[in-house]
Formats: C-alpha cells, structure tokens, sequence
C-alpha cells in the first residue's frame, strides 16, 4: 500500500517552499505546452533543459526537435540524473509528473520503471499511475 503523501497529485495548483515540481521537458528548453508550461510559473526557465530551475526540476522527454520524442535509454540517463539529485537534497519534496506519458506519447508502463529506485526515497513522490505500475 503506498501512502497517500508519497502520490503525486494529479493536480498541482500552489507549491510549499520545499516542494519541487518534477516536469518532462525538450532537449532545448522550450517549455511551450503541457507540464512544462505549468512548470514556467514556479521558476521554469526558457534554455534550462535539463535540472534544477526555480521550484521546478525538468527532466527531457523530446529532444530539440520537439515533432520527436527521446528514446528510452535517453530518459533514462536524464531519470538517472534526477535521481542522484533527489538523493542529495533530502531537504526537498519532489512532486514527480507523469513526465513522458503527454506529448511524449509513453504510457506508464514504459516510464514508470525508470524511477523504480524513487520507491525507497521518502522525498519524492510518484503519479499514482507509476506507483501501479512499480507495485506489479
């Protein structure tokens, strides 16, 4: 069973100080649509691709060329990144999108393992759809 504040709302409207909001980005840092465009009102910022920017931690899905999407492996090592990041700042919430399954076109399936090591880190918290997927 995964407790409720380890999910991350499916609506995120307002930020604590410590909270940060996980987003799937492009490659250029263009945050023009979906979660990324939500991400530019806690601090996103235009060319941060890939990182720490404000409130906000993007993550790439696409690359600049946002017509395509990143491959798996891609993700991964951008994931992978976050990660080691989220380790390092026990200090923080991250409140983690379901990054890649909208404009991206992955299901939960697809990107949900890539966070699998987040399950025993307290200070991140996962869509409620990748928590399924991890559960199986």
């Amino acid at each position: 069973m995964i407790p409720i504040s380890r999910i991350t709302p499916v609506l995120i409207t307002s930020l604590k100080p410590d909270e940060i909001f996980v987003f799937g980005s492009n490659e250029a840092g263009n945050h023009g649509r979906g979660a990324a465009l939500t991400a530019k009102r806690w601090g996103a910022k235009r060319s941060v691709a890939n990182g720490l920017s404000g409130q906000t931690y993007a993550i790439p899905t696409k690359p600049a060329d946002v017509r395509r999407v990143l491959c798996l492996r891609d993700i991964s090592n951008y994931v992978n990144e976050f990660i080691k990041f989220a380790q390092n700042r026990p200090d923080l919430r991250f409140l983690v999108t379901e990054i890649g399954c909208g404009l991206a076109g992955y299901r939960p399936d697809d990107i949900a393992p890539l966070f699998a090591e987040c399950r025993g880190m307290s200070n991140v918290c996962l869509p409620k759809r990748f928590w399924e997927v991890l559960s199986k």
